[in-house]
């Protein structure tokens, strides 16, 4: 079977491992060792302000938003996105108004994102889908005339450009991911990146991360808020210092096969091509997707739908009319682009698509 995803790792990862097991030190609240490392080098990556390095994308998001209080507030978020970007708002007592998107990036449609904007509104949650930027000029434009924060979800978008800048350095906060499935890849990680100009915030970020201890010297400390069990280990950060040093390396290989399936896979609405994407995913529409899913399977092709449509789900279900979110829901697949696929592979994922699919 190829598979959807494949974290692509060499001896370094293992070597790093190995070598932070038998230091005996995995793991500190603290954010020492590895944990700092990685965090420095991946704020030079991004051209950041800061780093806060956490458990997950999950956690990044909830301390984002924690930090912002959007406690009753209205945070403005697509529903095509994995449920913890809405949960997050959920976390913390917000109201998620959910947004529609562009048809051919499937990223926050700015003009319908200025139409659900009200007195309640305070963060804009943009996520960048699948690794392609969403147009952060018209969103940071209405963001300033709305007098709105920008929190975004960049999950995908490790690695990633907008006009030449890192995504991690123009929102006014910005959360990844690094679950085994993403660009870069650990057993569990996240980030939240800074560029909001508050002296504050690194310090209760780094708080909020490891229990809501604070003013530590030695063995004493103090506790100020309720905080939570987020802060990333010594094994996570060891891998990620590694695979940062691939993560160019890593995108440049997806963009190979992302140019090449747009060339040769014979149908007509797909992922665009930009060298600026890091290409977490490839989504293609079908209109057989059942059928279609099922015959992948036996082909031996690993495919996946990203995804469903979060305010059509029980817990946030809404009256709200999606166009676009709604249609793409109903035809979105994904497909293999992982590093480590074969040249043979992609061949083969290419001609098995275009004998299966229905037009």
């Amino acid at each position: 079977m190829i598979k959807l995803f494949f974290p692509t790792i060499d001896d370094l990862e293992i070597k790093a491992t190995i070598k932070t097991l038998k230091s005996g030190f995995w793991a500190s609240g603290a954010g020492v060792g590895n944990v700092k490392k990685f965090e420095n080098r991946f704020k030079k990556y991004t051209n950041a302000t800061e780093c806060i390095a956490v458990d997950s994308g999950t956690a990044a998001l909830d301390l984002a938003l924690k930090v912002l209080d959007v406690n009753k507030k209205e945070v403005l978020v697509p529903s095509l996105t994995f449920v913890s970007s809405i949960n997050a708002i959920k976390y913390n007592g917000g109201i998620p108004i959910f947004v529609d998107v562009k048809s051919n990036t499937l990223c926050m449609d700015p003009k319908d994102l200025q139409n659900k904007i009200t007195k309640k509104s305070k963060v804009i949650l943009p996520v960048h889908f699948g690794g392609y930027s969403c147009d952060m000029d018209e969103i940071k434009k209405i963001s300033k005339k709305n007098k709105l924060l920008v929190v975004e979800d960049a999950a995908h978008a490790t690695g990633s450009k907008y006009k030449n800048k890192k995504i991690g350095s123009i929102g006014d906060l910005t959360c990844f991911s690094f679950h085994p499935v993403k660009n870069l890849a650990m057993p569990k990680g996240g980030a939240i990146t800074l560029n909001y100009k508050n002296r504050n915030l690194k310090t209760k970020l780094n708080s909020l991360r490891w229990c809501g201890i604070s003013n530590r010297k030695e063995q004493f400390y103090d506790v100020t808020e309720l905080g939570y069990n987020y802060y990333m280990d010594e094994i996570s950060s060891a891998i990620g210092i590694e695979q940062l040093k691939k993560i160019n390396k890593f995108n440049s290989r997806k963009y190979k096969i992302a140019k090449k399936y747009d060339k040769e896979i014979k149908c007509l609405e797909k992922m665009p091509i930009s060298k600026d994407c890091s290409y977490h995913l490839y989504w293609i529409l079908v209109k057989n997707r059942n059928t279609f899913l099922k015959n992948m399977k036996k082909k031996g092709i690993e495919t996946g739908i990203h995804y469903l449509p979060v305010h059509k789900m029980k817990l946030y279900k809404s009256n709200i009319k999606l166009k676009v979110t709604e249609k793409v829901t109903k035809e979105i697949v994904t497909i293999p682009i992982h590093p480590s696929l074969k040249n043979s592979e992609v061949n083969y994922i290419i001609k098995t698509i275009n004998q299966l699919i229905w037009f």
